[in-house]
């Protein structure tokens, strides 16, 4: 008690003494963790590589440089602006950048949800994850010599938040960009807790203001929200040599590239120069592949090619090689969308028998030599993706919304049809018909027809001869319960311009996924994009619940509730049936010709890292011969 008494009688102002003294404490320690410059970060895990590693493990530092690397493409251009909805971007750009400009980081090629410096040496973010500084590499230079600066970053940010759908969503929560040092750039949010924003504005690719803010040689200003006929100014690994418009483009390596040596860069992006050459589609640059000269690299899509048909000259001397890399991330999700703007696909019974009468088995064993495996995520492969019930932390943040969401996601794991046999055909028609009965159909005169006697009809838009292939044995199958269903293929320019303002009743699309789901989720799912031309949101997904789902992601505390969260988001997704999940490879397969030299261990995430190849010029010549 005396011990006690003696502790009561401590002054008022020695206890403000030690309380000010902990807050001095606190207050530096955070100010400790907000100054400390990060040259990378990992959303989870450890970092793979230390400040200043010399190149990728993978990757041949003495690679040599040389040679042509030749590519088709399909579609034609007619605009270098990769950045705005209208117009087609050439070959080697994309809304990232593509080869002509860097990014202020590097997402890693072998570690998921990884990234380092390249235009920003480092960044460093407070402890709540209100702000990022980004600190620019004093190296970092346009080709024409001149320095990236803060201004180039403020700029690029502004620009292409104005004016492309994708990066307004995708940095919606940046509300300010500003200088704050001679090299520093500082974003402030608008939002606490979203431990994956200070990371993802390492994803913008920086433009150069001094080129886009002068006059063109017209004379006219330069218009950033306009496609563009004009060769821009860069700063990547390779600028545009010559071109002719829709035809064909040819890039070279630039000498000088500042970043030549930095570890994201050492030993890659090694070709003098690459050439894509443009052809109307996919079985036309097949055949220029097979002939050589014009196509080295060949992403294979289609099981029959790889089980069948390589067996043509080149390949049986040995000039053409081919490989399967195996991969360790995430699958892609390739679909058949629904376009739920659409009067016949408004309700959920409707998409759900349409997904019942879809045949994978039979297709994968007579199309596809049972080479593929169904997909039956949006998020396949890995720990985010629901399976069986739900339960532990995904259960107790489904129960929060019970009344709001489907009941026999409670109850009812997602399953898929498997047709196996005529029995199970018949079983899979007699409930699909149940649910357009339910959803007010009727079959009149051998026709799926509406209350009002309006046949039930589907057009599917394609952009290929390869999309008979996939939809046609699907339109066999609605046959029987009297659905009118045909296929469109249109022109690439065509195909984009639609599929950009959703005038289409269903269309195959790929969803790329990490495994740190976080901003892009708005761009895929969310009401806000529904009805913004060139948006992700394809299906038309309009809820709120899947609204409230994507920005608890976005603000997870901790890998643990990401995960709870994005297999809860899964399910409501799969439950929708905004989509027909198709299938997928669980290997890249590739065919090369032989000029192409490719470091043996690539990397397991990502599956072939394509710019680590380099090509034995002694070979190319041999072949040219």
């Amino acid at each position: 008690m005396k011990r006690a008494a003696r502790l009561l009688t401590v002054s008022f102002a020695a206890l403000v003494a030690v309380a000010l003294a902990m807050a001095c404490t606190a207050l530096a320690q955070d100010t400790s963790e907000e100054s400390a410059w990060k040259h990378g970060d990992t959303l989870f895990g450890d970092l793979k590589y230390p400040a200043g590693f010399p190149h990728y493990d993978h990757v041949n530092p003495k690679a040599a440089k040389g040679g042509r690397f030749n590519q088709a493409s399909t579609g034609g251009f007619d605009s270098f602006n990769p950045f705005v909805v209208r117009g087609r971007a050439a070959p080697g750009l994309s809304y990232t950048g593509g080869i002509l400009w860097d990014s202020l980081f590097e997402q890693s090629v072998d570690q998921p949800s990884a990234s380092y410096g390249l235009v920003a040496e480092a960044f460093r973010f407070p402890p709540d994850y209100s702000s990022a500084t980004y600190r620019l590499n004093p190296k970092a230079r346009w080709h024409d010599g001149e320095p990236i600066t803060p201004e180039d970053v403020i700029w690029s940010l502004e620009k292409l938040k104005a004016v492309q759908p994708l990066y307004a969503n995708y940095y919606r929560n940046v509300i300010s960009a500003e200088k704050t040092g001679d090299r520093e750039v500082t974003f402030r949010f608008d939002i606490k807790g979203n431990r994956e924003l200070p990371h993802i504005m390492g994803d913008l690719p920086v433009l150069p203001k001094h080129w886009w803010t002068a006059n063109g040689p017209d004379g006219k200003p330069r218009d950033i929200s306009q496609p563009l006929d004009e060769i821009p100014l860069g700063s990547g690994p390779y600028r545009v040599k010559e071109m002719k418009v829709g035809e064909s483009i040819t890039w070279e390596r630039v000498k000088d590239y500042w970043a030549a040596d930095l570890g994201v860069r050492k030993g890659r992006f090694n070709f003098d120069e690459i050439r894509y050459v443009n052809f109307s589609d996919q079985t036309a640059a097949w055949e220029a592949f097979k002939k050589g000269g014009i196509e080295d690299l060949w992403a294979e899509n289609r099981s029959q090619r790889w089980a069948e048909e390589y067996i043509f000259p080149a390949f049986k001397k040995g000039d053409v090689l081919r490989k399967a890399f195996p991969t360790e991330g995430p699958e892609a999700h390739q679909a058949l969308y629904f376009n739920t703007r659409r009067d016949q696909f408004a309700d959920k019974r409707v998409r759900e028998a349409l997904t019942l009468l879809y045949d994978f088995e039979t297709m994968n064993r007579t199309l596809f030599f049972d080479l593929y495996t169904r997909t039956d995520s949006y998020f396949e492969g890995g720990e985010l993706q629901s399976e069986g019930l739900p339960e532990g932390r995904e259960l107790q943040i489904l129960e929060e919304y019970r009344g709001r969401i489907e009941a026999r996601i409670f109850v009812e794991p997602f399953t898929l049809p498997v047709i196996k046999s005529p029995s199970d055909t018949r079983k899979m028609q007699r409930a699909a018909l149940k649910l357009f009965r339910q959803a007010g159909y009727n079959i009149s005169g051998g026709t799926l027809v509406d209350g009002n006697g309006n046949p039930f009809t589907i057009e599917f838009l394609g952009r290929s001869p390869v999309d008979e292939r996939i939809v046609l044995p699907y339109i066999e199958k609605l046959r029987p319960l009297g659905i009118t269903a045909s296929l469109r293929i249109v022109d690439a320019a065509q195909y984009k311009n639609r599929v950009d303002n959703y005038d289409f009743d269903m269309v195959t699309n790929v969803t790329l996924q990490s495994l740190s789901p976080g901003n892009e989720q708005r761009e895929y799912w969310t009401s806000g994009i529904v009805d913004k031309p060139g948006g992700r949101n394809l299906a038309g997904i309009s809820d709120p619940v899947i609204d409230e789902l994507v920005e608890r992601i976005i603000v997870a505390e901790n890998r643990e509730e990401l995960v709870a969260l994005t297999k809860a988001l899964d399910r409501l997704l799969k439950f929708g049936f905004y989509s027909i999940p198709q299938w997928h490879n669980p290997d890249q397969w590739y065919a090369w010709w032989r000029k192409l030299q490719i470091p043996e261990n690539q990397p397991l995430y990502s599956g072939l890292d394509i710019w680590s190849v380099w090509i034995d010029t002694a070979i190319e010549r041999e072949l040219e011969q």
